[in-house]
């Protein structure tokens, strides 16, 4: 059995029981980054061995993890925070486990983005995920591609990067366009601050950001209307 695992993306009391249960059980657990992974472990005395799947190695492992699996091993795969797959490793393990036969289990949990989603006061009965944007190429075309949607989209993005991708965002949306910024989910100092992207730019070069940001964006305003 393949087990998905989410883990919290902020308060480590978001962890279900049968995330631990299961974590406990297994034979092996996957861990996007040992180091973060252990320290998870550690704290609800979980002591299954450790190894490393990540986005730089995981064509090369999912294969053998595959072996490992067919011949009898239960095998949990978690990411550093989220539901594994989303924005994280995850999706070639899956698809070599589901061609070989393999049982998949995938327990529900912590993602960033729907608690974002909801409390964005943005439409999201119909929605868009697009995740992290290209930093270089094709950036561009995806930012028009988004700014085109008729629905909610949502967008992942570092600190670091957020007023410049906001400007962006004004660029091709226009500066009206309604948006929320959602940082630090589900931690001590979580926030989201809501506006058009005019405000939101100004906001935030007051205020330096930090932490995991997730960009809730409104969908062509005369779309979403005529649609309501």
């Amino acid at each position: 059995m393949l087990y998905l695992v989410p883990t919290p993306v902020g308060n480590l009391q978001d962890m279900t029981f049968r995330a631990i249960e299961v974590l406990k059980s297994v034979d092996l657990i996957l861990a996007e980054d040992t180091r973060t992974s252990g320290v998870l472990l550690q704290h609800f005395d979980i002591h299954t061995p450790l190894k490393s799947h990540h986005k730089f190695n995981e064509h090369e492992t999912s294969a053998d993890v595959v072996e490992r699996l067919k011949a009898g091993m239960n095998i949990a795969l978690i990411s550093d925070a989220g539901t594994p797959a989303i924005s994280d490793p995850g999706f070639f393990l899956v698809r070599a486990a589901a061609e070989a036969g393999i049982e998949i289990q995938t327990l529900p949990g912590a993602t960033a983005f729907v608690p974002a989603l909801v409390s964005s006061g943005l439409p999201n009965n119909h929605f868009y995920f697009e995740g992290f944007l290209p930093q270089k190429k094709g950036r561009q075309t995806r930012l028009q591609y988004l700014a085109a949607l008729d629905q909610t989209f949502i967008i992942y993005e570092s600190p670091f990067r957020l007023v410049k991708s906001l400007e962006q965002l004004a660029a091709v949306c226009g500066v009206e366009r309604r948006a929320s910024v959602s940082r630090e989910i589900s931690k001590l100092h979580e926030e989201t601050v809501r506006g058009t992207l005019e405000e939101l730019i100004a906001h935030f070069k007051e205020r330096a950001p930090k932490g995991e940001i997730v960009v809730i964006v409104e969908g062509q305003k005369s779309k979403v209307e005529s649609n309501e």
